[in-house]
């Protein structure tokens, strides 16, 4: 299915190869899912060239493989029409892992971890899992750009490094125009200590047109959704 220049694709060691032979779990995918069959055009990108995009016509099928042969290369890149730095202060990962498909269909750039004073210590980011989810998210959206990510100590730190970031909190400030808005910092389950707030004095805080207190990860949808789209 194609969304303007955006095409499914799947990730493949062997895309640009003249010839891929399909096999496992992936063949399963493709011809009992998917039930492609000969003559039909499927899309593959190689995971350590992504803007390429290259098309193959499936020329033959049995009840195990799927051979394919390459039709065409061409450059096709899929990204964000805006970039979005959300600081995220750190939360349990299987919270994370249920909204980061979403994110990354939405456009976010990167995520930095921040470890802020009502963080569970015991809360450990699992940067290569996250990364398999981006993998099986990015073949099913298009995207052709991997999202970042990164830890921070502190609050602190990550204003220093992001001095123009805003700062999601309860303000009277309600978020209307969100142009020029590329970095947001968002606290976990019980937001902000005292010491942290007074902190962020000198940044501009905002909040959303919704009454109810949303938990992190609803906020860093709502937020992606109100800056990206």
């Amino acid at each position: 299915m194609d969304v303007g220049n955006s095409v499914i694709y799947i990730l493949h060691e062997d895309a640009s190869k003249q010839k891929i032979k399909v096999k496992g779990e992936l063949f399963k995918y493709l011809a009992k899912v998917r039930r492609h069959s000969v003559g039909d055009t499927i899309a593959f990108r190689a995971k350590d060239d992504l803007k390429i995009l290259h098309s193959y016509e499936v020329v033959n099928l049995d009840g195990r493989d799927m051979e394919l042969e390459l039709i065409n290369s061409e450059i096709n890149e899929v990204k964000p029409l805006k970039n979005l730095h959300i600081g995220w202060c750190i939360i349990d990962s299987k919270s994370v892992e249920k909204v980061l498909a979403s994110l990354n269909e939405l456009g976010v750039s990167k995520i930095t971890f921040i470890s802020c004073d009502r963080s569970q210590k015991n809360f450990k980011m699992d940067f290569s899992r996250f990364e398999r989810i981006l993998e099986a998210s990015m073949q099913q959206c298009g995207r052709t750009d991997m999202m970042e990510f990164d830890n921070c100590k502190n609050i602190k730190e990550f204003i220093t490094k992001h001095p123009d970031t805003k700062v999601f909190d309860f303000c009277e400030n309600t978020l209307e125009d969100s142009s020029g808005f590329e970095s947001v910092l968002i606290g976990c389950e019980g937001g902000f200590s005292k010491d942290e707030r007074k902190f962020l004095k000198s940044q501009e805080v905002f909040m959303l047109k919704n009454p109810m207190v949303m938990r992190s990860e609803s906020a860093a949808m709502a937020i992606a959704s109100k800056i990206l789209l």
